[in-house]
């Protein structure tokens, strides 16, 4: 194998590839990224055997078609280094080459043939598309709110549920869950739902630049397919097990709403979460007619109050608490000027809608006396 490629784009493809491959492994070779030159394209692969990215690069001279195995972590620190606007990389038997105007680097890799196949050749018809854009604003506004532990499967990835040309991605912690409603095109017909692991969803999202490519997205088995344009293929394996009820959890009757101007309310959170600590996560919410008043008490540290007017206000006055972190983490997302909160009591969940297709629950938490 003997190429000329962009570095840049060489660089952005290694950053995509070694987010997939394992930091730390007994298996050599899922510390690499395998290279593949063929009809004047350079294919780049990276899997961890359980999440497979692709990349194909245009932007490259194929002298003579071949494939590579090298270790990730090296050849991106290499190809970063160098100021070149392009690198001849040349395979000699496990040897690669890399050369620039002013530098030379032998890389040792591992024969190619021992890079894990895809299992994924027979994947089925494609079952629905939608826009970039459209599904990166989706996981954004859903992946975040997956737990960050290993110890309840289903809790480490998002639902992603079709009934028709209806989507919805859903992701809970146990504490908190946020529902996102889009839709889809291709497909009118049947519903599916699956678990889908989150650090795929992060490798999926950096692909997404793009508003207006189409994402292909088919399943088989117990894997999922997502192709990005003509330039990127994302195959991972779903999570098994059964995703919480979260139809039930919920709330579906409020007595209290309040809506505020996002940007407000995301500066006096955070402003009165400057007084929290470890023993003392929670903020104290208290609704009144015009005004919503957010009090924080850490022993040892202070007070806070901060206060921030109400736009619009229905129901009697109340006082809850939930975690700081689990509002600003909404308020982060929100593309809204304008976000709703709807309560029923301070022992109920607390949710919060931006707009009509994001909603977020929030349970409330218990404040020393």
């Amino acid at each position: 194998m003997k190429i000329v490629c962009d570095r840049s784009a060489l660089v952005d493809a290694l950053t995509l590839a070694s987010s997939v491959v394992l930091s730390r492994t007994t298996v050599p070779v899922l510390l690499c990224v395998k290279l593949t030159a063929r009809d004047g394209t350079l294919r780049l692969s990276a899997t961890d055997q359980d999440l497979r990215l692709s990349l194909t690069l245009s932007s490259v001279e194929v002298h003579s078609d071949g494939d590579a195995l090298v270790p990730a972590d090296k050849l991106s620190q290499i190809v970063r280094s160098c100021d070149d606007s392009t690198l001849a990389i040349e395979m000699d038997k496990q040897v690669a080459t890399v050369r620039g105007e002013d530098a030379k680097f032998r890389v040792f890799g591992y024969d190619p043939r021992e890079f894990p196949a895809e299992t994924d050749t027979h994947a089925s018809a494609t079952e629905f598309e939608i826009a970039a854009g459209h599904l990166r604003r989706m996981i954004g506004r859903s992946a975040f709110a997956t737990a960050a532990d290993n110890s309840r499967y289903a809790f480490n990835g998002v639902l992603l549920e079709r009934k028709g040309r209806r989507l919805r991605m859903v992701a809970t912690d146990g504490r908190r869950l946020a529902l996102v409603q889009g839709e889809c095109t291709g497909s009118a017909d049947g519903d599916s739902a699956c678990i889908i692991p989150t650090k795929t969803l992060q490798v999926l999202n950096r692909l997404l630049d793009d508003p207006d490519t189409a994402v292909r997205i088919s399943r088989n088995r117990n894997r999922i397919r997502f192709e990005v344009g003509d330039t990127a293929t994302v195959i991972s394996s779903l999570i098994e097990g059964t995703f919480p009820p979260f139809d039930d959890v919920i709330p579906k009757e409020h007595d209290r709403r309040a809506s505020f101007d996002t940007a407000e309310l995301a500066a006096a959170v955070k402003r009165a979460a400057l007084l929290t600590n470890e023993e003392s996560k929670g903020v104290k919410f208290s609704f009144a007619d015009k005004t919503l008043t957010i009090s924080a008490r850490a022993a040892e540290m202070g007070e806070a109050e901060v206060r921030v007017a109400i736009r619009k206000w229905e129901g009697k006055e109340i006082d809850i608490a939930f975690n700081p972190g689990y509002v600003t983490d909404v308020l982060r997302i929100a593309d809204s000027s304008e976000i709703a909160v709807e309560m029923k009591a301070p022992n109920r969940p607390g949710v919060f809608k931006v707009g009509e297709d994001l909603t977020y629950v929030i349970m409330p938490v218990s404040l020393p006396g």
